[in-house]
Protein backbone atom coordinates (compact mmCIF):
# COMPACT_ATOMS: atom_id res chain seq x y z
CA UNK A 1 0.00 0.00 0.00
CA UNK A 2 1.13 3.99 -0.99
CA UNK A 3 1.69 6.16 1.82
CA UNK A 4 -0.08 9.82 0.87
CA UNK A 5 2.59 11.04 -0.37
CA UNK A 6 3.20 8.23 -3.04
CA UNK A 7 -0.14 8.76 -3.83
CA UNK A 8 0.42 12.34 -4.60
CA UNK A 9 3.29 12.14 -6.81
CA UNK A 10 2.00 9.31 -9.20
CA UNK A 11 1.55 10.89 -12.44
CA UNK A 12 -1.82 10.02 -13.73
CA UNK A 13 -3.07 12.95 -15.10
CA UNK A 14 -1.75 14.77 -18.08
CA UNK A 15 -1.58 18.43 -18.01
CA UNK A 16 -1.40 21.32 -20.97
CA UNK A 17 -0.72 25.04 -20.42
CA UNK A 18 -1.68 27.84 -23.25
CA UNK A 19 -1.22 31.65 -22.60
CA UNK A 20 -2.43 34.57 -24.32
CA UNK A 21 -1.81 37.68 -23.20
CA UNK A 22 -2.88 37.61 -19.11
CA UNK A 23 -5.31 34.59 -19.81
CA UNK A 24 -3.76 31.20 -18.77
CA UNK A 25 -5.63 27.94 -19.75
CA UNK A 26 -4.80 24.70 -18.26
CA UNK A 27 -6.16 21.27 -19.82
CA UNK A 28 -6.31 18.16 -17.58
CA UNK A 29 -6.85 15.01 -18.43
CA UNK A 30 -6.50 11.57 -16.69
CA UNK A 31 -3.99 9.17 -18.77
CA UNK A 32 -6.24 6.56 -19.81
CA UNK A 33 -8.69 8.72 -21.55
CA UNK A 34 -6.46 10.51 -23.71
CA UNK A 35 -6.77 10.39 -27.57
CA UNK A 36 -10.70 8.84 -26.83
CA UNK A 37 -13.91 10.21 -27.95
CA UNK A 38 -16.93 9.86 -25.28
CA UNK A 39 -21.20 10.46 -26.28
CA UNK A 40 -24.02 10.53 -24.38
CA UNK A 41 -27.01 11.92 -26.24
CA UNK A 42 -26.27 15.67 -27.75
CA UNK A 43 -23.13 15.61 -25.97
CA UNK A 44 -19.69 14.79 -27.17
CA UNK A 45 -15.96 14.81 -26.04
CA UNK A 46 -13.23 14.54 -27.91
CA UNK A 47 -9.77 13.72 -25.36
CA UNK A 48 -7.56 15.33 -28.19
CA UNK A 49 -4.00 14.40 -27.60
CA UNK A 50 -3.44 17.63 -29.32
CA UNK A 51 -5.20 19.79 -26.81
CA UNK A 52 -4.65 17.86 -23.69
CA UNK A 53 -1.72 15.79 -24.18
CA UNK A 54 0.93 17.79 -22.47
CA UNK A 55 3.44 16.13 -20.09
CA UNK A 56 2.39 13.41 -17.43
CA UNK A 57 1.74 15.26 -13.72
CA UNK A 58 0.97 14.24 -10.32
CA UNK A 59 -1.19 16.02 -8.04
CA UNK A 60 0.79 18.50 -6.47
CA UNK A 61 2.52 19.21 -10.05
CA UNK A 62 -1.81 19.82 -10.78
CA UNK A 63 -2.34 22.37 -7.77
CA UNK A 64 0.54 24.22 -8.63
CA UNK A 65 -0.42 25.29 -12.64
CA UNK A 66 -4.21 25.62 -11.50
CA UNK A 67 -2.72 28.04 -9.03
CA UNK A 68 -2.34 30.58 -12.08
CA UNK A 69 -5.25 29.50 -14.27
CA UNK A 70 -7.38 31.74 -15.74
CA UNK A 71 -9.49 28.80 -16.80
CA UNK A 72 -9.35 25.26 -17.14
CA UNK A 73 -10.84 22.06 -18.94
CA UNK A 74 -10.69 18.91 -16.41
CA UNK A 75 -11.81 15.39 -18.54
CA UNK A 76 -11.54 11.87 -16.40
CA UNK A 77 -13.06 10.71 -13.24
CA UNK A 78 -9.69 11.13 -11.38
CA UNK A 79 -8.20 14.92 -12.91
CA UNK A 80 -12.58 16.56 -11.70
CA UNK A 81 -12.35 14.53 -8.61
CA UNK A 82 -9.20 16.00 -7.96
CA UNK A 83 -10.07 19.39 -9.02
CA UNK A 84 -13.26 19.10 -6.88
CA UNK A 85 -11.30 17.99 -3.76
CA UNK A 86 -9.20 21.60 -4.41
CA UNK A 87 -12.16 23.70 -4.70
CA UNK A 88 -11.95 24.70 -8.03
CA UNK A 89 -15.09 22.75 -9.32
CA UNK A 90 -18.25 22.14 -7.41
CA UNK A 91 -20.19 18.90 -7.98
CA UNK A 92 -23.24 20.13 -8.92
CA UNK A 93 -21.36 21.40 -12.47
CA UNK A 94 -19.77 18.15 -13.21
CA UNK A 95 -21.34 16.47 -16.58
CA UNK A 96 -20.86 13.08 -17.19
CA UNK A 97 -20.59 12.06 -20.78
CA UNK A 98 -20.90 8.55 -21.25
CA UNK A 99 -19.74 7.97 -17.56
CA UNK A 100 -16.03 10.05 -18.23
CA UNK A 101 -16.20 13.61 -15.65
CA UNK A 102 -16.11 16.62 -17.33
CA UNK A 103 -15.80 19.88 -15.89
CA UNK A 104 -14.50 23.80 -16.70
CA UNK A 105 -13.33 26.40 -14.38
CA UNK A 106 -13.06 30.13 -15.21
CA UNK A 107 -11.86 33.12 -13.18
CA UNK A 108 -13.27 36.37 -13.11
Amino acid sequence: MMNMSEETEKKEMYLKAYEQGRERLIAVCDCDILGGTFSEGQLKIDVSPDFFGGEKASCAEIEAALASATMANFVGCKTVRHAISLGYIEEDNVLSIDGVLYAQMVRM
